[in-house]
């Protein structure tokens, strides 16, 4: 378990060292930069899946419609 509390606590150090840098240049706290990230990730997480869902939906109206008859007689 040690080795995992040192690999935790170098990645945090690392990574909250990147938003800490940003805040500064940005002239924001460090907490709305982490915050923001975290949002951003969810929004960009649900917006693939919705995109899935449409397109999936699309396709299968696409189908419903589009399918190719054989005959005249198969309506």
């Amino acid at each position: 378990m040690n080795i995992f509390y040192k690999l935790l606590y170098y990645l945090q150090k690392r990574g909250f060292e990147v938003c800490r840098r940003i805040a500064e240049r940005l002239g924001i706290r460090t907490r709305v930069v982490r915050t923001s990230f975290i949002y951003l990730t969810f929004v960009t997480l649900g917006f693939g899946f919705a995109l899935y869902l449409f397109l999936a939906f699309w396709l299968r109206i696409k189908d419903l419609v589009y399918t190719k008859r054989t005959s005249v007689f198969d309506l």
